[in-house]
């Protein structure tokens, strides 16, 4: 036997999982949270998606109003009217909704 062969490791499983549909940057809305009565009118921001847990892209998200982040599944969240594509908050408010050109 040839000591310097490698012999190829099993590969794991692959779970296939939901791809994230937000992006960072994105305004969402909490559809519920742990039973919990949401206003209508908090909105999140993105802040990063995170590893899928039980099969459900994962995100932090961030209000304005709280001083803390949360984090939550992808099927608690909606997209909100404000969201304008791939900008975000920072660029909406500074350049008046127009992206610059890099």
């Amino acid at each position: 036997m040839n000591p310097n062969r490698q012999h190829p490791r099993p590969r794991a499983a692959r779970i296939e999982t939901e791809s994230h549909s937000f992006k960072v940057g994105q305004v969402v809305r909490l559809k519920r949270w742990n039973g919990m009565s949401i206003d209508a009118a908090d909105t999140y921001q993105i802040t990063a998606t995170l590893p899928p847990r039980d099969n459900s892209p994962q995100y932090r998200i961030r209000s304005e109003s709280e001083r803390h982040e949360r984090v939550a599944a992808q099927d608690s969240l909606e997209l909100t009217k404000t969201s304008k594509g791939n900008s975000t908050l920072i660029e909406r408010t500074f350049s008046g909704g127009q992206r610059t050109k890099t």
